[in-house]
């Protein structure tokens, strides 16, 4: 398989770079993370319009009919440049969800939406730590008059605070079922939890007798559903990973061919070497793991085991690529303008999300079968 991009593909990756550079730079970045929200509504449609929500969305759902590998040259760029903003949860999560498990007229009434940049989305699957699977949701959906009634809270639920609707897990008499929530129901509340990584909203959402009238697909059908999402959801952080490996590699290049320090640029003592080179392995290793899973998706068995050695090799990537980024750059490196710090954090919140490096080695132990 070559990871060469079409010349479509190429058009896609320049158009979103350029764009993000002229609309959504370090200081824009950094103004969403003291906002409200950590999100701004103008920037969210106009990724719409320039067609990042609706790639990877059918035609006869109002999408363009493309498929993961382009919307992760996307989330890519989005990567690179720390975009704040609920990509994640609304296009990759949510638009599969409804893919997944959602009814013909579901498809027809929400994707549309999604694919316009309409509507924003969120999942709320774990009540307790990262890395839970489905099997470890325990909130119960109890049976009333035309409907559930939802009781409890749900952790790390990605932007739930600006969610038009949250796609919501829990247990029936029927087993593990997904509920569509309205964002503003009654019982519903959401609080935003202070986390490493400010470039990314992560709420908790408590439900207190919040009644619910529709489910999400039929009842009991939600486990393969979930575990397919969170396949998913770790391929797109192993794949934004790579973006933000990529732009520390270069940051720590650049530094060390401008910084001279004795008469020489930084960059020709052997240390210094030898990290550069070292980070150059790592971010090229992370890239065909990334690059491998989103191009094979559509082959369930593969992804298995493509999604979890994509995002343990990328969390380690970035994490190390960041790392070393601050040391090269010395003193300016700890410095809080400087912007390595925030993708430092970045590299370590996605390490852990949806399952640390320790998990996703054990699932990739499971899917070989050891």
């Amino acid at each position: 398989m070559t990871f060469a991009l079409t010349q479509e593909q190429q058009m896609l990756q320049e158009t979103t770079r350029q764009f993000l550079e002229d609309r959504a730079d370090s200081k824009i970045v950094r103004d969403l993370m003291e906002s409200p929200d950590g999100f701004d509504s103008d920037l969210w449609k106009a990724g719409a319009e320039l067609g990042w929500h609706s790639l990877a969305i059918p035609e006869e759902y109002g999408g363009v009919g493309y498929g993961f590998a382009e919307t992760s040259i996307v989330i890519e760029e989005l990567g690179r440049a720390l975009f704040p903003g609920p990509f994640l949860p609304t296009v990759v999560m949510a638009a599969n969800a409804i893919l997944l498990a959602g009814s013909e007229e579901q498809k027809q009434e929400l994707l549309p939406d999604v694919a316009a940049g309409e509507t924003i989305m969120t999942m709320a699957l774990f009540e307790g730590s990262h890395g839970a699977g489905p099997r470890d949701i325990a909130m119960r959906a109890t049976a009333a008059e035309g409907g559930w009634v939802l009781d409890g809270v749900k952790r790390y639920v990605l932007y739930g605070n600006i969610a038009d609707t949250l796609i919501v897990a829990a247990q029936t008499d029927g087993g593990l079922s997904l509920f569509l929530v309205p964002g503003d129901a009654d019982g519903l509340s959401v609080t935003v939890v202070p986390t490493l990584d400010a470039t990314r909203r992560e709420t908790d959402v408590s439900f207190d007798h919040v009644v619910v009238k529709e489910l999400l697909g039929e009842e009991g059908s939600a486990e393969p559903v979930i575990e397919r999402v969170l396949l998913l959801a770790n391929i797109a952080l192993a794949v934004e990973q790579i973006g933000g490996a990529q732009w520390c590699l270069e940051t720590a290049v650049e530094h060390a061919k401008t910084r001279f320090q004795f008469g020489r640029a930084i960059g020709s003592f052997q240390a210094i070497k030898h990290k550069c080179a070292d980070m150059l392995v790592a971010v090229e290793h992370g890239k065909s793991a990334a690059y491998w899973a989103a191009r094979n998706v559509d082959d369930e068995a593969e992804t298995r085991i493509a999604s979890p050695m994509a995002k343990a090799v990328c969390s380690d990537a970035y994490v190390s690529a960041a790392g070393e980024t601050i040391q090269i750059l010395g003193g300016t490196g700890f410095t809080w303008e400087h912007d390595i710090h925030l993708y430092l954090k970045r590299a370590k919140s996605t390490s852990l999300m949806f399952g640390g490096v320790r998990h996703q080695r054990r699932l990739l132990a499971d899917a070989l079968g050891f």
